[in-house]
């Protein structure tokens, strides 16, 4: 399985890609610091699972998140927002617009897990 770690913060995609290695989850990872850096390696690789940050230079999270929900080809490629936005309307906005799941920062063990494991990663690599 190949994640996509997209955050403007090196320090973030590291915690994000440790959590996946603490519970075993063996991943390949890629990652962008902007979500212009991230559409282009969506465009060029198999990515099985977004982890997207929200605030971020050239291309926002929900921008990008926006971008890639219109695309028929990754209706169904789950998308989780990883971001220190954590207004009640980002995360009602965030999930209209097609995330699959929302991780408010800090970023703790058990709650990574929760919404990691409720994933239904039968769905992914089959696109419609």
């Amino acid at each position: 399985m190949t994640v996509l770690v997209v955050d403007d913060s090196k320090i973030m995609r590291n915690i994000v890609k440790n959590h996946f290695d603490e519970f075993g989850l063996k991943c390949d990872f890629l990652e962008a610091d902007n979500g212009m850096t991230a559409l282009q390696l969506l465009g060029s690789n198999s990515i099985h699972l977004v982890m997207l940050d929200w605030n971020m230079p050239q291309l926002s999270g929900i921008d990008f998140l926006k971008k890639v929900r219109a695309i028929p080809q990754y209706e169904t490629l789950p998308i989780v927002m990883v971001t220190s936005e954590s207004a009640r309307y980002n995360v009602v906005e965030a999930l209209k617009c097609g995330a699959t799941d929302y991780i408010i920062k800090p970023i703790s063990a058990k709650n990574f897990k929760d919404k990691i494991s409720k994933i239904d990663f039968s769905k992914i690599g089959k696109p419609k």
